[in-house]
Order: C-alpha cells, then structure tokens, then sequence
C-alpha cells in the first residue's frame, strides 16, 4: 500500500471512531435526558430500556433489582422472546441463571459477555416457544458508588459476542441508571417517611380521642390495632400481651377486619425471639416463619402470601404485668428504614395513651370512693341515728308500759319496733361498711374477719400462698367476700363461717364456706335471680374470672370465686 492509500486508510478509521465517540456520546446523552423524565420507578426503567435498544441496535433487555438477601425482581423488560413471556414471564420470575448467582456471590463487578443464558437454554429444553434465536447476551451490573443495586441483560438475535466499546458504553449507561435508581429509591423513601409520620399525627389525635372509650386493655388493644388499619397501609397488626408468663395474641387487625383473640400461646421459638424485642428496647425485625405463626394465629383460614416479612416493637408499659408487642407484617418490599422510625414512635404513643388510660381509671375510681365515702357519711349521720334513737324510744316506751296488762298488746307492739328498728340499725352499719371499708389496708382477710365479727359471726380464716394483689381484684374480692357472710348471717342460721384464700402465680381463689342449713330450699337462690348472688357473679367476671356457689341442706354452702392474676415478675 502507497503513502496516499495508507493516509487516506487512517483517516477514514479516524472519522469511524469519531463518529463512534459521537455515537456513545449521543446515547449516553439520550439515555441520561431519559432518566430525568420521571419520579416513577417502573415507568423510567421501561422507558430508558427501551431508548437503549434503539440506539444501540439491539433487540431485547430487562433488567433485575437485587436485595441484600439476594432475591431478585424483574422490573423491567423490553421486547422479550414469547418463551419467556409464558405464563406471565414466570421464566423472569423463578429459577436461577448464571448472572444472578455471580452477582449473589459478588463475582460480577463489571460489564461483561454471558456465552449462555440458562433461561434460554430452559425454553429451548423445554420447548416453551419461540426465542427469535437468541442465545447470549450482556450483562451489566447495576451500581451506585459502592452500592449493587442488580443487573441490566441486553441481547440480539445470533449476537453471540459484544465488542469492548459496546461493553464500555453499556457500563456507562449501567452507571447511569443505577445512579438514578439509588436517587429514586431515597425520594420515594423519604416520600414514604413524610407520609408515615404524617399519618402518625393522625392515629394520635384519633387514639386520644378513642381513649376514654375503653374499659380495659382488651378493648383498648383492639382500638390501638382497629385505627392502625385504618391510618396505615400494612397488610396486618397485631398486639401480643405477655399473660401469666406466656405470650398470647390480644387483639389483630388483617383483611379490613379487626378481632379479639382465643388465650392461645405462641411457640417457644417465637416467644424467645419476641423476648429479645422486649429486652433490645428497638424494633426487631421478624422473619417469614414468625410473621406466618403469628399470622396463622389471628387468621387461621388465610394464608400469608401478601405478607412477607414482619417488625416487631415493645409497648413501654410500666407495669411489669402489662408487657405488650405490636408486632407489623410487612409485604413482599419488606420494611423500610421509615416503617422502623414509625413504628418505634407508635409505641411510644400506645404507651402515652394507655397511661392516660389509667390514669382515667384511677380518677374514675377515686371517684367512685369519694361518692360511697360521702354516701356512708350521710346515711350515718342521718338514717342511722334515726334508726339508733328509734331503737332507744322503743325501749323507752317498752319499760314505761310494761307494768300495766291492759297494755300488754302495746307493750309486745314496742317491742317488735325495738327488733325490728335493731335489724334495721344492724343492716344499715352492714351498708355503711359496705360503702366505706375499714381494715382493708392491713389485709384483705383481716377486713373480711373484722366484718364478720361486726356481724355477728365467728370467721376461721385460711391463707395459702403468698403475693401481692392489684387494688382492683382485692376489692373485688373484698366486696364478694362481704356478699358471702352476709348470706351465711341472713340465711345458714349458724354463728360461724370459714373464708380461705389460696394465691399462686396465675389467679386467686376465694371461698367462704358455712355449716349451716344451706340455701338450695331457696327458689331466687336455685333460680339464680338473688340481686346479691348476681352481683357477685358480675364482679368475678368483669376480672375474666368465675364465681360457683355450691349449696346442700345437709353440708351447708359454699362461695368459691376464682380470679386469673396478673404475670407478676419476681
């Protein structure tokens, strides 16, 4: 070749490799101004996959997002081979391929030629239809900075090998759009933080207002998860209240529906696992398996399919009996760093309210005792007087008629109105203590052996078991015990009773049992219409406990109340 036919050789490679550069630079032009187009995910991928294609010649891509945990999503796809698009692209959707696993297994660093791709070489296995003979294809792996976000597959019928420009104007663009993924998953997430704590304002004007609506925990429970339905969009809620040294589901929200729960305890693995929420004081996260029991236990007629994943956070109760978990299930997206942040502050709140709660109860029942406190006050410085003097003016005019028999009627008058105004004094002492306790600070049974004595009765006490008692069952327990000896007074026709209180870990058992003649022979008491025997009932079921009444002519009867205690840590 001469000098003129050499010189003219290198300027024509000259001008092919400026018009390749120009090339490159038009199309990372093209593809970065395609970037900017949008702030939806799916919407800019597609678009900026298929602008690549055009300009690049080829025929088909797609591309997969990566997790830390390796499971990988088809988000994109362009012009893909009716093999793969069988059964709405399950081949992109399950199994594995040669790119994935080298990427998992952090092998895959730069843009480089695939000799095979597995998927293909499936459909053509398994004859699942046409591949518009594509065989290879590129893979680029997808990255922002030092973070891998997934791969970028691009390829063209009978194109077997890609040229190091093409690889290098591939990466480019791989940078490109992993830049602008990372950008759009920190707007989107920051989006979703503004939101969740936007509706967080929201559940805690709802939750206060809710709040004095409730009248104990279960009820409060199934407000709490009722509104986080209603406010948020997580699949499913739940509240989990350590009971008697045990985990149980109190109340969970899942498919627009809100329910209370069976006393049905977790598996020892889950509550090992919901102990360490309680003791790291952070939300934790819980895994597939968990979530599912968990789940399975509110909703045993559905599966968990929606629900991939789930956290967990302590409700900080300050009583020890009260440790509560709101546990979240999470969809297949798993949880964001927000949904965390959001959880962690919802508790917080659950906690305030459930304070507030109390405290509403407290001022109720101090209420309460203030109105029975002046009730007692006045019946005794009014009707009981009046009852005392007419006691005394009867015995009065009973002396004064006594010496003369044409009066013997009168007299036998006045001393019926004695009796009857001294049964009248000794039931209205009986109320008066009723309403106003005394001696219930030195111990329930030394109140309820103070009260019968005042009755008249001689009480052998029992005592079995030793702890501490919530003020609201020991004055539960009080008030049945009261009921008790006034029955074996009014109706055993015996001076003498026993009251036996056995206390273990998990409830208290209160009995008052007589000797007497028994009530059985009395149809309000059989029939179950006594006021008295009523109330019992009622105040040993409002505590979720029972009351049994066992009553015969010859072994007289007996007033068992069993009452589930509080988990009390040692």
């Amino acid at each position: 070749m001469n000098k003129p036919q050499l010189a003219s050789a290198k300027g024509e490679k000259s001008a092919m490799s400026e018009e390749v550069g120009m090339q490159e630079m038009v199309t990372l032009k093209t593809i970065a101004e395609t970037l900017n187009t949008s702030n939806d995910l799916n919407l800019m991928l597609d678009t900026v996959v298929g602008k690549l294609l055009e300009l690049t010649g080829l025929t088909a891509g797609w591309m997969f997002l990566i997790n830390e945990r390796g499971d990988y999503t088809c988000v994109s796809d362009y012009n893909l081979p009716p093999a793969l698009l069988r059964k709405d692209k399950e081949p992109m959707r399950t199994g594995t391929c040669w790119c994935v696993n080298r990427f998992k297994d952090g092998r895959l660093n730069h843009a480089v030629n695939i000799i095979n791709c597995k998927r293909l070489e499936d459909a053509v296995e398994f004859q699942w239809g046409d591949t518009h003979d594509i065989t290879h294809h590129a893979t680029v792996p997808l990255r922002s900075g030092e973070k891998m976000l997934g791969l970028l597959n691009v390829a063209a019928p009978a194109k077997e090998q890609f040229s190091d420009s093409e690889l290098a104007l591939l990466q480019g663009v791989a940078y490109q759009i992993g830049s602008a993924v990372e950008r759009m998953r920190l707007y989107r997430a920051e989006q979703r933080r503004a939101d969740l704590y936007a509706k967080l304002g929201e559940f805690s004007t709802a939750l206060g207002l809710a709040v004095n609506e409730c009248s104990n925990s279960d009820a409060f429970s199934l407000k709490v998860v009722q509104l986080i339905g209603q406010h948020y969009d997580w699949p499913f809620a739940t509240i989990i209240q350590q009971k008697n040294g045990m985990f149980v589901v109190q109340a969970a929200y899942a498919d627009d529906k809100v329910r209370t729960l069976s006393s049905t305890p977790l598996s020892i693995e889950v509550a090992s696992h919901i102990n360490h929420v309680i003791n790291s004081h952070r939300v934790t996260s819980l895994s597939g398996t968990q979530i599912a029991e968990i789940f399975t236990l509110c909703k045993p007629d559905q599966t968990t399919n929606s629900i991939a994943s789930g956290i967990a956070a302590r409700l900080p109760y300050h009583t020890p009996e009260e440790t509560g978990i709101l546990v979240i299930g999470i969809g297949t997206s798993g949880p964001a760093q927000a949904d965390r942040e959001v959880l962690e502050a919802l508790a917080e709140h659950i906690a305030a309210s459930w304070e507030s709660l109390k405290l509403a109860e407290n001022r109720r029942e101090l209420a309460r005792m203030e109105e029975r406190n002046r009730l007692a006050r006045d019946l005794h410085d009014s009707v009981n007087q009046i009852l005392f003097s007419l006691s005394l003016t009867a015995k009065g005019a009973e002396s004064m008629l006594s010496g003369s028999e044409q009066l013997l009627p009168a007299t036998e008058a006045m001393k019926d109105i004695r009796a009857l105004s001294q049964e009248a004094l000794k039931e209205m002492r009986a109320l008066i203590m009723q309403l106003r306790p005394a001696g219930l600070e030195a111990g329930l049974l030394h109140a309820l052996q103070e009260y019968g004595t005042s009755q008249g009765l001689q009480v052998v006490m029992n005592r079995t078991g030793m702890r501490s008692l919530p003020r609201n069952i020991e004055e539960a327990l009080w008030r049945i015990g009261q009921e008790g000896l006034n029955n074996v007074r009014k109706h055993a026709d015996i001076p003498s009773a026993e009251v036996t209180l056995k206390l273990s870990n998990h409830e208290v058992v209160l009995t008052v049992t007589d000797q007497g003649k028994g009530g059985a022979n009395r149809p309000e008491a059989s029939s179950g219409s006594s006021l008295g025997l009523s109330i019992m009932k009622e105040r040993a079921q409002s505590l979720g406990g029972s009351l049994e009444i066992v009553s015969s002519p010859r072994k007289g009867t007996t007033v068992t109340a069993v009452i589930p205690l509080p988990f009390e840590s040692v």
